[in-house]
């Protein structure tokens, strides 16, 4: 059995360029996180905890919080000033996304780039869309495995409607027949697995807004140079649906 360990990525809400007074946040949204066989995750788990407590020592100290309930979330963890000032912050994510493949895992993502006007955008059609995908896309990687799964996820405001999605997706025509059950939501700061995921997704959105639009978000060139080919070889079955409406480059990822 797999656990896939997932969080959303990017913003929900409409996007007409990163200069508009309102809708500025990100091109894209998605689900993004990482698999790993249901044996390792204890393992995991542990190695990340203490690769934290680590790497953030300082800071924990002063939040007198104890390591296991305090949790750093990735987009404040992984900004340009961060990467360029503490090269430890770079090596802490790279050790990351490293030792996920080592333990036999693969990280994952289903985004797509948003093009819809304000008016007519549906943010939760859109969470809805991605999520389904997102287990199909996951399906298919388990099938090939011979695997079932369990999906993990941060705490969502609309958390019946999304196990309603699933259920469909589950039992509906063409079922993902490997997902054991609906997701799991939970609270991210008392499982350093979601934590992990936090990190990824952080790093996967910085990398696909500055692919699909690098003249908006030049100051995330970090993002390719340093996470580009490591990311691309470390994923599997992920997908950045590009509509034919938008406009923008589609990365090309590894499954």
């Amino acid at each position: 059995m797999h656990l896939a360990f997932l969080d959303e990525f990017g913003h929900i809400g409409p996007y007409i360029s990163r200069n508009h007074s309102a809708h500025n946040a990100s091109p894209v949204f998605g689900l993004a996180g990482y698999i790993l066989p249901h044996d390792k995750a204890r393992q995991f788990a542990t190695w990340f905890f203490k690769l934290k407590s680590h790497l953030l020592e300082a800071e924990l100290r002063q939040s007198q919080k104890h390591p296991a309930t305090w949790e750093k979330k990735g987009t404040e963890l992984f900004n340009t000033r961060n990467i360029k000032k503490y090269p430890h912050i770079k090596e802490g994510a790279i050790r990351t996304i490293n030792k996920i493949y080592k333990l036999e895992g693969k990280l994952f993502y289903y985004g797509r780039q948003k093009y819809q006007s304000p008016e007519n955008s549906h943010p939760g059609g859109l969470y809805t869309t991605v999520l389904g995908h997102s287990i199909r896309q996951l399906d298919k990687y388990c099938s090939l495995n011979k695997s079932s799964f369990l999906m993990i996820l941060d705490q969502h405001s609309d958390r019946i409607k999304l196990l309603e999605v699933s259920a469909k997706t589950m039992f509906g025509n063409e079922p993902a027949r490997c997902l054991i059950e609906p997701p799991f939501h939970v609270e991210s700061h008392l499982y350093q697995t979601i934590q992990a995921a936090d990190w990824v997704a952080t790093l996967i959105a910085r990398l696909l807004a500055y692919r699909l639009s690098p003249a908006e978000y030049p100051d995330w060139e970090w993002a390719e140079r340093i996470f580009g080919d490591l990311i691309d070889n470390r994923t599997t079955h992920s997908i950045l649906y590009k509509p034919k409406e938008a406009q923008g480059r589609l990365p090309l990822g590894k499954n």
